[in-house]
């Protein structure tokens, strides 16, 4: 679901001696050619100068987009989930308010702590820790990553996690962090099988993960609204793991690891006989497809961080962020 992008328009950021190392190199020797692969190195996934930009980027042209409510602003600095989910807003926003957002209020990252991986291959990738203006109290965990040289680093994960939750990662005697490869079995559960995991127990419930307020509550809470007078609601989930929806993983100091994945949820409501769904909200509307009869079938994107830990255990999900992208009626 994550948009096209023209690699035209892509912004190139600056180069630096980190981007000239991670580049495929090119000697010429006495005895012929050698060729080096920057990308079976193993390499910090970018500098922190580099890092910095990014996010200083990011949270301009995120505030662009949120005042004129126009996605175009922002492509070029989101991906994967967040994409999903922030093009979806921004453009029931343009529908309902089409000279802009009335309520704009600029976000402000302060207190931004980098963490980044060394790593190789890619997609490359680091995450930041910051406070925000907004959410209350609560951590602005922000996942960048880019899939080659000449893409600009994007936004894939945004997510919100409480004070004091979010965990110490190991690092190395310069600081670089540690990636977690999608299919590493020291963990509870693989990285990689975590979105099949977590949509499996929103259906049938199970041990895999600890009690709270995405796991337990979340089924307990569409159980009682599945069935209400005149209606009932069906719920469906789905694993998103394919391209910008990859998850990653960091390595926290107790051996464990700091998941961000991504989930597809569907929720249809039908009305009995001789009733009629509700009329949704505006920004609802401007999203759906069809005329709103007996039902109404909404579609979202959800992105989740979660900590894995080492060895068998639950896994705890520390932050979630769901927004629809669109809506069916019939």
């Amino acid at each position: 679901m994550s948009r096209d992008r023209d690699p035209r328009t892509l912004r190139r950021p600056a180069r630096s001696a980190l981007i000239a190392a991670s580049a495929t190199a090119l000697s010429l020797t006495a005895s012929g050619c050698v060729v080096v692969h920057g990308e079976r190195e193993i390499l910090p996934s970018t500098t922190r100068t580099e890092a910095a930009k990014a996010l200083q980027e990011f949270t301009a042209a995120y505030n662009e987009a949120d005042k004129a409510y126009d996605g175009s602003l922002d492509a070029d600095h989101t991906t994967g989930a967040l994409a999903d989910i922030d093009s979806a807003r921004l453009k029931a926003g343009k529908a309902n308010n089409p000279d802009g957002n009335p309520n704009h209020t600029p976000l402000t990252l302060t207190d931004a702590k980098f963490t980044i991986p060394k790593k190789a291959g890619w997609p490359r990738w680091f995450v930041v820790d910051a406070a925000g203006n907004k959410g209350g109290t609560a951590r602005w965990l922000l996942a960048f990553t880019r899939s080659s040289l000449d893409d600009p680093f994007q936004v894939a994960y945004l997510t919100l996690v409480a004070p004091g939750k979010v965990p110490q990662f190991t690092k190395d005697a310069d600081g670089w962090a540690e990636s977690v490869p999608v299919k590493s079995t020291d963990l509870a559960t693989a990285p990689g099988d975590l979105s099949s995991t977590y949509a499996t127990y929103l259906k049938n419930g199970g041990e895999t993960f600890t009690d709270g307020a995405h796991t337990s509550q979340w089924r307990a809470l569409r159980e009682k609204n599945g069935k209400k007078p005149g209606m009932v609601t069906q719920y469906i989930d789905e694993p998103l793991t394919n391209g910008d929806h990859a998850p990653l993983a960091l390595r926290t100091t107790d051996g464990g690891a700091l998941v961000f994945f991504t989930t597809r949820h569907y929720e249809k409501l039908t009305a009995y006989a001789g009733t009629s769904v509700p009329t949704p909200s505006k920004d609802v509307l401007a999203l759906t497809k069809g005329e709103i009869k007996q039902s109404l079938t909404m579609e979202f994107v959800s992105n989740e961080v979660a900590l894995d830990p080492k060895g068998p255990g639950k896994v705890t999900i520390l932050g979630r962020i769901q927004g629809m992208t669109s809506a069916e009626g019939s």
